[in-house]
């Protein structure tokens, strides 16, 4: 009997520990892109949606929810990997409330940027509204759980952020007589770094403490920039994944300014780039066949409406496949990426 009772009381200890570790990150706070939105685009007027099949045919209960993969993005696997629910849900989802939204809730809007210009081009949310729509998530949560412990889930919460390709790919490098007519490549550089420099700022002083910032992809090696270098062999566009790598440097020294400013901030890089790249370079040694061409469709440039469940191209098994649509992971990727921030950056929120 004594040894029963010690067994179970070490079985009660080791659950204790568990509970206390992912105690300390209560909810995820998710701003950016199509990365990581989770469907608030579908409550908006753009054409820039993904609410409709074959998007979403492998997550739970096969649901097009506007995320744009064939399942779940990367901060669905870092809130299951913090002891959260599997997927945080979308702030203009209307089938979802404060209750939901206290252990996680997401901002972002594909097609958007740090740019305002960058929202504009397909009339998606900018990234200042995102920030508008914490603050109004912050008086209801205090109004659901009180102010006390409402300022304990948002001052313990971990902040995530991705953000950025879209206003190299959808604005600097497409608008004729846009932003790269009034800046180079290295001031508009900067010039976004302002603006991640500022809203992180904002973040802290509304609360934040747990903060991350995520760096670009290889946006160079996307299948709809390799569809457009066709007169190259359709290999990976070095300019881009070169402007990629500079502004993520930029990121990373920001990340260490805001370390000394933001007293009691606990802010990290988060980097994509690298294991993408791997991924993209080479497929076989992470389980993929495919990683010049997507799922849907041709794999060449379909993406949101063009990404069509009628389409007799599109593969059977997206674990095949590195991308889903010409511009975005599939699940499989995603898990992947969420994994390596996992044990990377993110594994000092853990313990």
């Amino acid at each position: 009997m004594a040894e029963k009772a010690s067994n179970w009381f070490f079985l009660i200890h080791i659950l204790l520990q568990i509970l206390k570790i992912h105690a300390k990150v209560p909810a995820i706070i998710v701003f950016g892109d199509s990365s990581v939105d989770a469907g608030n685009n579908n409550a908006i007027s753009t054409v820039l949606k993904s609410n409709f099949e074959p998007y979403g045919r492998d997550f739970f209960g096969r649901k097009a929810t506007g995320r744009f993969s064939n399942g779940r993005i990367p901060t669905d696997f870092i809130s299951e990997a913090f002891g959260l629910k599997p997927t945080i849900p979308a702030y203009l989802d209307p089938s979802y409330s404060i209750k939901d939204f206290a252990t996680g809730v997401c901002f972002a809007s594909a097609g958007t940027g740090y740019d305002n210009a960058t929202s504009d081009v397909l009339s998606v949310i900018p990234f200042w509204k995102e920030l508008e729509y914490y603050k109004q998530y912050q008086k209801d949560l205090r109004c659901y759980l009180g102010n006390e412990k409402a300022n304990e889930v948002l001052k313990e919460a971990l902040y995530l952020l991705s953000i950025g390709t879209n206003d190299f790919l959808e604005n600097y490098y497409i608008i004729p007589d846009g932003r790269s007519s009034e800046y180079s490549i290295e001031e508009y550089q900067n010039f976004l770094a302002g603006i991640a420099k500022d809203f992180v700022t904002q973040l802290y002083n509304l609360g934040a403490r747990k903060i991350s910032i995520g760096g670009l992809p290889p946006m160079g090696c996307l299948p709809l920039e390799r569809t457009t270098n066709i007169l190259s062999g359709s290999e990976c566009i070095e300019e881009y994944n070169d402007v990629a790598k500079q502004f993520n440097e930029k990121l990373k020294g920001l990340v260490e300014e805001l370390k000394v400013k933001l007293t009691g901030a606990s802010l990290v890089y988060s980097d994509p780039y690298g294991i993408l790249y791997d991924m993209i370079q080479n497929p076989i040694s992470f389980g993929f066949e495919y990683a010049a061409v997507a799922c849907c469709g041709t794999g060449l440039f379909e993406m949101g409406y063009l990404c069509d469940k009628l389409s007799p191209f599109t593969c059977s098994d997206a674990n095949k496949y590195v991308f889903w649509d010409s511009f975005h992971p599939t699940e499989k990727t995603n898990g992947i990426i969420a994994d390596h921030a996992v044990k990377g950056p993110l594994a000092q929120f853990l313990y």
